[in-house]
Order: structure tokens, then C-alpha cells, then sequence
């Protein structure tokens, strides 16, 4: 990924740091946990904070494909994990007070499968995808498209994370959906491919991260949250509810957006993307909720807690996310803070 333009000190700094050698950087590697402490102390919402999110964002960049002038050795730097630590607990606290999960139901396959299915039913925030099917302008889907390429272009790999950490029932599970998710095998049909073409047909750079200084802090952090669920094994149940829920609530709204690009014209160069999903999560949804969700929590009640608590905040912080692009559009601004890029 090419080096994002800084949104405040904090990602200045590191972003700095990154393009140099550990050497020639001690002095700004002791600097950057200062700031971060203070970064932290005197957010007013970590959630809305371009400067954390985008801070956080990179440095969990080098367990992907890593950033552009940053040499692999940073990966694994401790005073790098040090100031990671410091914002992820921030979030994670942040995002655990803005989640709401239920009475949780007895430690079996079927009866975690239902609840899911009732959290991911009783989802009370506006919906995007009727709008995008009825009333969406060309620039506004592609806005949508901005905001959804930072996760599409590398859809599965969060969740993949999780593999290694589950075992039996769960993890076959698991790795079914994933391999749908990378087209099981063949390059034309991953669905991070399928969605570069759908961005280019629309005129959209396909490019892995070409937008990320267009989007706001909120979709940096519905994004920041799966890989802060994916990279902790501690939170293995909590990136397995969150995948159920994501499963869970994505059949309907695809076949919605479908709808909305076909209804401005565009063909299944374009709509192919969405098409895919509505087959593909008709069949996720049971596996996920009964064998991948249900299977880890009969394994192991003890997670029964995390699996509900990741599929909430999943549904938390993307119905923030939802929010912030809907109060844009109905009041006819950009949801994006470069809004040049989806004209």
C-alpha cells in the first residue's frame, strides 16, 4: 500500500519512522509513545479520530501487505507493538462501551445460531442498502464503494487470522467461508477480485488503498476492529461472532445494492460483486451461525461471551459508520473528506 497522507502528529511521526532504519530513528520511536499516551489521554472520541484511527490502521498494515518505503523488520518492532498496544486498548475499551449484548442463551450450537440471527435481525440503524436500491445518485454509490474498498480489496484476510486458533467443527467451518471468500482457488472468481472490477467499472481506482486518504475516521475503524479481533487470540471468539454477524446481514442488502447500480445502468461488470454475495452468504449465514459460531461455543462455553460481544460491536461500529454516510446524504454532502475522488 503507498504511504497515506498524515492526519495529524501521531501518524505523522510514524509514518515518518516507517520510511527510515530502526537506527537512524530511536530518538522519534521514544518521541512516538510520548505522543501516543497523550494522543490517547486527550481524544474525545477515539472512534472519530482521524489521527488514532489512521495511526492504528498502518501499523496493523505491516501484518498485510505491508506500506511502501516501510522495510518488513517493522512488523515485529517492539517499541512499534508498544505504541499499537496503547491506542488498541483505547479502542477496544471505546468500542466495548458502545456495545450492547443481550442475556446469552445456553452454550449450544442451535441456540447460539438464534441468537445471532435475532442480534443481526434487530439491527435498528438506517439502511443504507434501500436507499442505495431506491434513490442513490452515481456519485453517492461511489462514494460507496470509496468507503467499502478499504475491507473489499482484501475481504477475507481479517477473518483468516482466525484459523490457526480454532479447531474442529469451527475451523472447518471457518475455512469453508473462507475459501468461497478467496473463489475457491481461481483468481477471476476471489471476491476481493470481483470487487476491484466493480470499482473499475465505474471509473474507480482498483488499487489497494488508493482512497484511504478520502475516507473518514469511522470507516478506518470499522476496519481497525477486525483486525484488532483477528490479530489477538484472546479475541478468537470475538472475530468468529463478528464473521457471523458480517455473514448474518449480507445476503439482502447486496441483492439491494445490485439493484441500485443496475438501476443507474451499469451491468454485471459492475453488479457481478453484489450478485455473488447474495448466493454465497444465503448458504454462509447457516454455516457460520450454526457450525463456525455455534461449533467454537460447544467446544468451549467459555467463549460464548466474546462470540456475542464481536458480533455486536460488528453491528455497532458499522451502523456508526452507517449513520455518518446517511446524515451526509440526505443532507447532500459527501461522506468522504476528500469528496473530489467519487465525482
Amino acid at each position: 500500500m503507498k504511504q497515506p497522507s498524515p492526519r495529524g502528529e501521531l501518524s505523522a511521526l510514524v509514518l515518518s519512522v516507517l520510511a527510515g532504519s530502526r537506527e537512524s530513528g530511536q530518538d522519534a520511536l521514544a518521541r512516538l509513545d510520548l505522543l501516543a499516551v497523550e494522543a490517547v489521554s486527550r481524544t474525545p472520541d477515539i472512534l472519530l479520530d482521524d489521527d488514532l484511527q489512521l495511526t492504528l490502521f498502518c501499523l496493523y498494515e505491516l501484518h498485510y501487505s505491508g506500506i511502501d518505503e516501510a522495510g518488513d523488520d517493522w512488523e515485529w518492532d517492539p517499541d512499534l507493538l508498544r505504541v499499537r498496544h496503547r491506542i488498541e486498548a483505547a479502542f477496544e475499551q471505546r468500542v466495548r462501551d458502545e456495545t450492547v449484548v443481550g442475556p446469552p442463551p445456553e452454550p449450544t450450537s442451535a441456540a447460539v445460531c438464534a441468537e445471532l440471527f435475532r442480534m443481526t435481525g434487530e439491527d435498528g440503524g438506517p439502511s443504507m442498502s434501500r436507499f442505495v436500491a431506491k434513490s442513490a445518485t452515481n456519485d453517492q454509490l461511489r462514494e460507496l464503494l470509496v468507503h467499502r474498498s478499504i475491507s473489499q480489496l482484501r475481504e477475507a484476510d481479517p477473518h483468516t487470522f482466525a484459523i490457526p486458533r480454532l479447531s474442529g467443527r469451527s475451523k472447518a467451518a471457518l475455512v469453508e467461508i473462507q475459501a468461497d471468500e478467496y473463489g475457491k482457488g481461481l483468481l477471476p472468481r476471489m471476491h476481493s477480485v470481483l470487487f476491484a472490477r466493480t470499482m473499475r467499472g465505474v471509473g474507480l481506482d482498483d488499487t489497494y488503498g488508493a482512497y484511504l486518504d478520502a475516507v473518514p475516521a469511522i470507516t478506518l475503524a470499522v476496519n481497525n476492529l477486525m483486525s484488532l479481533f483477528g490479530l489477538h487470540r484472546r479475541l478468537r471468539g470475538a472475530i468468529v461472532g463478528h464473521l457471523a454477524a458480517y455473514e448474518m446481514t449480507s445476503s439482502q442488502p447486496n441483492r439491494l445494492y445490485s439493484r441500485g447500480f443496475g438501476r443507474l445502468g451499469y451491468g454485471s461488470e459492475v453488479t457481478e460483486y453484489f450478485d455473488e454475495h447474495v448466493e454465497a452468504d444465503a448458504v454462509h449465514e447457516q454455516i457460520a451461525g450454526r457450525d463456525m459460531a455455534g461449533g467454537l461455543v460447544e467446544s468451549d462455553p467459555r467463549l460464548l461471551g466474546d462470540v456475542l460481544f464481536g458480533a455486536a460491536a460488528g453491528l455497532a461500529i458499522d451502523t456508526l459508520m452507517t449513520v455518518h454516510i446517511m446524515d451526509a446524504w440526505e443532507s447532500n454532502r459527501s461522506s468522504l473528506r476528500t469528496a473530489e475522488v467519487a465525482v
